[in-house]
C-alpha cells in the first residue's frame, strides 16, 4: 500500500497548517470567553463566523466533500490528513464547514437528495448558513442495529406522519440547527433491510419537541445530543428521502464515512493526548478534558466498535468457507 500523500494534499496540507497557527488556536480562547458570556451552552459564538468567512476567503472549505462540484473532491485518503490537523481544535472542523452531523448529512442530500430537496437544505449546509442534526438512535432499543428502530412514517395523502421518540440527535439544539434527517419505518411488515426509510424534518415542524440535553461524562457538548419526541407530525410527502425502504441502505453510506471522518479527527485531537500539560490537562482551562471525554463516544457513534469488528470477522472467515458441495447427478 502506498501512502505518499498527493501533491494536492500536500499543498492543502500546508495551508490548513498555516490557517491553523494564525487564525485557529488563537481563536479557541475567544470562543471559550464568547460562549460562557452568553450563558447559553449551545450559543454560537461570533467568532466562528469571521472563522468560517476566512476559511472561504483561504479556499479551505468543505473539504470533506468528494464531489468536485461542491469541494476540492478529495478522496478518503487525501482527506485523512487533513481532518487529522482540523481534529486538534475542537473548532476547527467547523471553521472549515467540515463537522458532524452536517458532513454527513450533506453527503445523504448529494447521493440522494432530489434538486429540490438539494437547493432548499443542501445549499445553505453547503454555504454554512444552517446546521443540520440526524435522528436515528432511540432509547427503547438497541440501536446499533437500525433495523430495531420503531419510529413510524406513515403516509397519509400527500403527507408523512411521524410517531417516535429519538435521543444522540446531535446537533439539535444548536440555534442555527434547521433541519434534520430522520429515520424510522414505513413499512414494519416488509423484509429486514426494506423496512426503513429516511425523511427530512424542519425543526420547527409542530409536533417535534426537544426534549432535552443528554451530557457526555458531565460535559454539556455545545452541539448538543438531544433527546427529541415526535407526536403526529407532518410533512410533505415531498420530502422522502430517494425511496420507500431505502432508509437502510442510505444509512450504511452515510455512517460508513462518518465513522472514517471520526478516526481521523481522533488522531489530530490525541496529538494535543493531555500529559504534557500536568494539572492544566484536566482542568477546563484547556480544551483538552472536554476532547479526551468526548472521544470515548466514538466507540459508540456511528456504529459501536463490536458491530464494526464483527463485520470485519466474518469477512475475513467467509474466506475460509467450505466450498459447497457439488450435487452428483
Amino acid at each position: 500500500m502506498d501512502f505518499e500523500l498527493t501533491d494536492r494534499c500536500k499543498q492543502l496540507q500546508e495551508r490548513l497548517l498555516a490557517f491553523m497557527d494564525e487564525h485557529i488556536y488563537p481563536a479557541e480562547e475567544i470562543y471559550r470567553e464568547q460562549l460562557i458570556a452568553s450563558g447559553d451552552p449551545h450559543f454560537d459564538p461570533p467568532v466562528m463566523e469571521e472563522l468560517k468567512a476566512q476559511a472561504r476567503e483561504a479556499g479551505l472549505w468543505n473539504l470533506f466533500h468528494p464531489h468536485e462540484q461542491w469541494g476540492p473532491g478529495l478522496n478518503n485518503s487525501e482527506y485523512a490528513p487533513l481532518a487529522e490537523i482540523m481534529g486538534r481544535s475542537h473548532i476547527a472542523s467547523e471553521a472549515f464547514n467540515c463537522s458532524a452531523p452536517d458532513t454527513g448529512n450533506m453527503e445523504v442530500l448529494t447521493l440522494f437528495g432530489t434538486p429540490e430537496q438539494q437547493d432548499r437544505w443542501l445549499r445553505p449546509l453547503l454555504d454554512g448558513e444552517i446546521r443540520s442534526a440526524f435522528a436515528m438512535t432511540e432509547p427503547e432499543v438497541a440501536s446499533s442495529d437500525a433495523t430495531n428502530i420503531e419510529m413510524l412514517i406513515q403516509r397519509d395523502g400527500d403527507e408523512y406522519v411521524l410517531n417516535g421518540r429519538k435521543w444522540w440527535t446531535s446537533g439539535a439544539l444548536r440555534k442555527r440547527c434547521e433541519i434534520l434527517i430522520v429515520m424510522g419505518k414505513t413499512d414494519p411488515s416488509g423484509h429486514r433491510y426494506r423496512q426503513q426509510s429516511m425523511i427530512l424534518v424542519p425543526r420547527d415542524t409542530p409536533g417535534v419537541t426537544v426534549v432535552r440535553n443528554l451530557s457526555v461524562f458531565g460535559y454539556t457538548d455545545q452541539e448538543g445530543h438531544a433527546e427529541v419526541l415526535f407526536e403526529d407530525v407532518r410533512v410533505p410527502a415531498s420530502n422522502l428521502i430517494a425511496n420507500e425502504g431505502d432508509g437502510f441502505l442510505i444509512s450504511q453510506a452515510r455512517l460508513g464515512p462518518g465513522r472514517i471522518h471520526h478516526c481521523m479527527r481522533a488522531i489530530g485531537a490525541a496529538e494535543r493526548a493531555i500529559q504534557v500539560h500536568g494539572g492544566g490537562g484536566v482542568c477546563d482551562d484547556f480544551p483538552l478534558a472536554m476532547m479526551y471525554a468526548h472521544l470515548r463516544t466514538l466507540r459508540m457513534a456511528d456504529g459501536p466498535d463490536e458491530i464494526h469488528k464483527r463485520t470485519i470477522a466474518r469477512g475475513e472467515l467467509r474466506r475460509f468457507a467450505p466450498e459447497p458441495a457439488v450435487p452428483v447427478h
